[in-house]
């Protein structure tokens, strides 16, 4: 079991059991490294470093491919769909400012959405040893 108050950085102790996913996701949505949080996870808007600059972990084995955005279409999806649906029945709004606020919004919430659910995914390969997140440095 890892202690909540000690940073987690891997040693020679930890085994494949010991990276706590929870840790890890919460880091990657912040963007920062999975394993010891400090160190930046994105380079640019969605491109990922090579390594974390501060414990050197290598990023390079990470696949999340179209994996941010097909999640990011579904939550946005799933949240804008529903509230279009319910302010045109509620308020029956002109067409145009309809389209202009859900459009808006929908856009916003995807550039929000896009890189943190993408550090996520980094995050979660990490934590679960996929790709060669597992083989040893």
């Amino acid at each position: 079991m890892v202690d909540k108050k000690t940073p987690l950085t891997e040693t020679k102790a930890q085994t494949a059991e010991q990276r706590p996913i929870r840790v890890a996701l919460t880091r990657g949505w912040r963007r920062r490294c999975p394993r010891c949080g400090k160190g930046r996870l994105l380079e640019t808007y969605l491109k990922i470093a090579q390594s974390c600059p501060v414990c050197k972990l290598n990023y390079s084995h990470q696949r999340a491919d179209d994996g941010p955005a097909y999640l990011t279409i579904l939550i946005v999806g799933h949240l804008m769909a529903p509230l279009l649906h319910v302010s045109f029945v509620t308020w029956r709004p002109e067409p145009m400012v309809l389209f202009t606020i859900f459009a808006v919004g929908c856009v916003s919430l995807s550039l929000y959405l896009l890189p943190r659910i993408k550090g996520a995914i980094v995050a979660f390969q990490w934590a679960r040893h996929m790709g060669g997140f597992g083989q040893a440095r």
